[in-house]
């Protein structure tokens, strides 16, 4: 196997924590996202949507899409689980990663991609106030995460799961290139975000 990777990137960094939670190790090809690597033709014919990371498997097939990538991986490695070991806690894992998806790492992203000038030779035209709509979500989102945190050592339950990784990389991404900030109120984010943020995996 082989992952494209991009150092910068929030998707592939969720994949790299992952992976390191595991003790996964996959031979890494850097690829210059912000230069256009990821839209030439040779590329496209991997991942048609020019994203990363993408997998390439040992019989010369792909899988995009970082999420879908970690399903693969646990099956593969089913220990130390990230994603659910019966019907009813893959759910509750599930429910909680895709709250971290969609309201909290995607606002981020879109604040990111609307306001950081960094992006605009990429996507071209940005939108500066839908960018900061998406950020006052995502900082709206950390509220209640904050709750869901009280009494619980981990977002969806009482072990580390694809739930914490998600939401740890979108905050990350989001304090060094949107502009987001971690209220002190929101002490259950702090504690938890403290943790986190110290395991060794955080590193990769």
């Amino acid at each position: 196997m082989k992952l494209y990777d991009f150092p910068g990137a929030p998707n592939p960094r969720r994949l790299r924590i992952f992976m390191a939670e595991k003790g996964i190790k996959v031979p890494l090809e850097q690829l210059e996202i912000l230069k256009g690597a990821g839209r030439t033709p040779e590329f496209l014919k991997k991942n048609p949507f020019g994203g990363i990371p993408l997998l390439e498997l040992d019989d010369g097939s792909y899988l995009a899409e970082s999420v879908a990538i970690c399903r693969y991986l646990e099956g593969l490695h089913p220990e130390p689980n990230l994603m659910g070991k019966d019907f009813r806690e893959q759910a509750l894992i599930e429910m909680w990663q895709r709250r971290a998806e969609l309201s909290l790492f995607g606002s981020i992203g879109r604040a990111f991609q609307n306001t950081n000038p960094i992006i605009a030779p990429v996507i071209g035209q940005q939108f500066p106030e839908y960018g900061a709509k998406q950020l006052a979500t995502a900082q709206q989102t950390l509220a209640v995460f904050d709750a869901q945190l009280k009494g619980k050592e981990f977002i969806a339950g009482p072990r580390y799961t694809i739930a914490d990784i998600t939401a740890l990389v979108a905050i990350e991404f989001g304090k060094q290139n949107a502009g987001l900030q971690l209220d002190p109120a929101l002490k259950e984010i702090a504690r938890w975000h403290q943790a986190v943020s110290s395991r060794p995996s955080a590193k990769a």
